[in-house]
């Protein structure tokens, strides 16, 4: 990050606890980050609490902890663990700039209303993976990470008897994804790659993503998945499409065919259904006794490491926007169509503005 000795960007994170979130968008220690980029802090009062992050902690650091209102009018630009609700977007000025997962690919009504209020919307979810300047701005991937951590704990908790190694898991991990670049990547860590026997040699979609499956493929994954399944003891899915039904990997005759004290983790359940088909969030036993366990939340529940992570991402893009002390479309191009989705013009007007105030 650039070294800048005066704060003039001004970012705002809210509060967005709730029953289910405990993340917060900035950690005190990103907050130091930001004052040497040339960006000050702004946090709602009790914003960090569920992640153990105190006021005070970033009142040391240098934040100025204050009201949801104030936050929402002086911010030039606010990160979001999740998007700002229609309520909060109509508290907003033209030209404020939201970070955050916008839904961008599947919400076209959510980015048109952005767009309608002059918003700057840097759409996280199509981040290009592949670029290695945006890497470190990978919300999905570090957020995944935690999800996966917390994922097979939450299993092994639920599983009636020992992994083989007891003080470490332990257990004999196997993965698949339909993006042939995941094989390479599961076998670096040590884990074996589940062979389907199906070529799904395009499965790698825009920005580094998985692309959807066509029907034909999806049924030819389903069967091939039950089949499969049937001699683990742990299955973990994980295959999110935010705003949108999530495909389903294990069909029901897939969840009859498992073993009686098997454990299914589902971390894409919703109300929209999940990976598993008759998952939903919480827990239940099939009457054939696999409990199946349906927990989309679980990066919230390793909150601190989830937020610092989160926060970390958030700040990178913010700062990758942040041009002589003013928010601006990205000089190098690399990531304005990834991520700017919504009111491009807003931008150049904000800054004619701010040019105005100053003379």
């Amino acid at each position: 990050m650039a070294q800048n000795p005066e704060a003039t960007v001004v970012f705002g994170v809210l509060n967005e606890t709730s029953e289910t979130e405990s993340r917060v968008a900035l950690t005190p220690d990103i907050v130091t980050r930001l004052k040497r980029s040339g960006v000050s802090s702004l946090i709602e009062a009790g914003a960090g609490i569920a992640a153990d992050y105190t006021d005070e902690d970033y009142e040391k650091a240098g934040a100025k902890v204050t009201s949801r209102d104030e936050v929402l009018a002086e911010a030039d630009a606010l990160g979001f663990v999740d998007r700002p609700s229609a309520e909060t977007v109509a508290k907003l000025k033209a030209g404020q700039w939201v970070i955050g997962m916008l839904g961008s690919f599947t919400d076209a009504d959510y980015v048109a209303a952005l767009e309608k209020a002059g918003l700057v919307g840097i759409a996280i979810e199509k981040l290009p993976r592949k670029l290695s300047s945006a890497q470190s701005m990978d919300e999905m991937t570090s957020q995944n990470s935690v999800m996966g951590y917390k994922a097979a704990i939450t299993a092994a908790d639920a599983y009636g008897s020992f992994l083989p190694m007891m003080t470490r898991l332990g257990a004999v991990v196997t993965a698949y994804d339909v993006r042939p670049a995941s094989q390479g990547e599961v076998e670096s860590l040590g884990a074996k790659f589940l062979d389907l026997g199906l070529d799904f040699s395009k499965g790698q979609g825009e920005g580094g993503y998985a692309r959807a499956l066509s029907a034909e493929e999806q049924a030819q994954q389903q069967a091939a998945v039950d089949e499969k399944a049937a001699g683990f003891d742990i299955i973990i899915t994980t295959a999110k499409v935010p705003g949108r039904k999530p495909p389903v990997l294990l069909t029901a005759a897939g969840v009859k065919g498992l073993k009686r004290g098997a454990v299914i983790v589902d971390c894409a359940a919703s109300d929209l259904g999940g990976n598993v088909e008759g998952s939903a969030v919480g827990e239940q036993v099939t009457e054939g006794g696999v409990k199946l366990i349906g927990a989309p939340y679980l990066a919230s529940g390793v909150a601190t490491t989830a937020s610092n992570l989160l926060s970390r991402n958030v700040a990178d893009i913010l700062v990758h926007f942040v041009r002589d002390g003013k928010l601006g479309q990205d000089l190098t191009e690399e990531l304005d169509d990834a991520l700017v989705v919504a009111g491009r013009a807003a931008a150049p007007a904000a800054a004619a503005d701010a040019e105005k105030s100053e003379k």
